[in-house]
């Protein structure tokens, strides 16, 4: 297993976590194999935001006395009020669902979630309302690690970020999503399904969003990577030919400040499908031809894919354009977290040659030299 930093919370999670939500409904031994699978396979980091009493007992008999090697991302504000999952505000049956989650697990919970951060309704049920402050008295009291919230909506995390409460994120990423226009709601999508004609290359209010995140420290665990399936789906995909998992994956994995994708297995063989993606070669992990169609209008900004390596020079192309498209945020207030993430790269901007060797091959005709050339002046080599 490959481990990240989780933002500035000092954590380390697995590049791969598991999304709990498919083990819901399913007998017991097939959580238990299911999380044995992840465990053993170096996953560190769970999501149940499942609100249902069973399918939680289900997990953490599973992992047993294993507690100490996985982290919980758990969530306040989920429910099963109308024998479905739903959404309170109702600081009584918040802290009543929340404190049965963390006896299940022990008493702790290392990822504390506010729930589903949407509207502007859900905005005000949490920051205006005793329910931001419950969570803050969870992580004083150390019943919980840290606090996060999860969302769908960029312009409401943002707006949740700038609270400065939260230190985790979870959101939803896949190509398909980053393209929508702000006003295609994706979970109407994920129900009533993609509608290609929509995507005009990646809404710049997400990709500002994660690299706000990267700014502030804020880290990022993914859901929503296969779109429920479809896109790894002939039928469903919106892009010329379905994605694969690896591939999936691979494009959340290269969003600034990502440190964890929580995909949803249900099986054993779909954890170790997963789990794959490490051995993976580079060809099997470029989503540039899937997601590269006429109508997707991506030219001149670099998507991380890493169609344009080898370099010449040893350059880690994706990466020194990761943290140039951060610093241009703010050129004047660089955080100095960007600026030694920078300096750790073996080589940098300044080491490029010129030759345009990958200009030639990227997709997407991003101006690499020129970017190059930009991250030395900014970042100092």
């Amino acid at each position: 297993m490959e481990y990240r930093q989780l933002g500035a919370t000092g954590l380390q999670a697995g590049v791969i976590g598991l999304g709990c939500e498919n083990l819901d409904g399913k007998p017991y031994d097939q959580v238990k194999d299911t999380i044995d699978a992840a465990i053993d396979s170096g996953i560190n980091i769970f999501d149940v935001f499942m609100p249902g009493k069973e399918i939680r007992e289900h997990i953490a008999a599973a992992i047993g006395t294993r507690r100490g090697k996985v982290m919980i991302q758990g969530h306040l504000g989920s429910v099963d009020l109308n024998q479905k999952y739903d959404i309170s505000r109702d600081l009584s049956v918040v802290k009543k669902y929340f404190e049965d989650l963390l006896r299940i697990f022990g008493g702790y919970i290392d990822l504390g979630m506010l729930f589903f951060m949407d509207s502007e309704a859900d905005y005000k049920g949490v920051f205006e309302t005793g329910f931001a402050d419950y969570a803050k008295s969870l992580k004083e009291k150390g019943d919980i690690g840290h606090i996060g919230f999860s969302s769908h909506n960029p312009e409401m995390a943002k707006r949740v970020i700038e609270t400065g409460l939260p230190e985790i994120m979870m959101f939803s990423i896949n190509p398909a999503y980053d393209m929508l226009p702000p006003d295609q709601y994706i979970l109407k999508q994920l129900e009533n399904g993609f509608m290609p004609e929509l995507f005009r290359g990646i809404d710049p209010k997400r990709a500002e969003l994660y690299k706000l995140c990267e700014q502030r420290g804020i880290g990022v665990t993914v859901m929503k990577t296969l779109g429920a399936g479809k896109l790894i789906s002939a039928e469903h995909t919106p892009f010329q030919e379905p994605l694969t998992v690896t591939q999936c994956i691979h494009y959340a994995l290269t969003r600034p400040a990502v440190t964890s994708v929580m995909v949803g297995c249900q099986t054993r063989e779909e954890v170790l499908d997963c789990v794959g993606y490490l051995n993976a070669s580079k060809q099997e992990r470029d989503y540039s031809r899937a997601i590269n169609t006429p109508m997707n209008d991506f030219r001149g900004n670099c998507v991380y894919c890493s169609h344009c390596q080898p370099c010449a020079s040893n350059i880690d192309i994706a990466a020194v354009n990761r943290y140039l498209d951060i610093a241009r945020l703010d050129e004047s207030n660089v955080p100095p977290s960007i600026r030694s993430h920078y300096s750790s790269l073996e080589h940098g901007g300044s080491e490029c040659s010129k030759c345009g060797e990958c200009e030639s091959r990227c997709p997407f005709g991003v101006k690499i030299k020129q970017n190059m050339a930009e991250a030395a002046e900014i970042f100092g080599r």
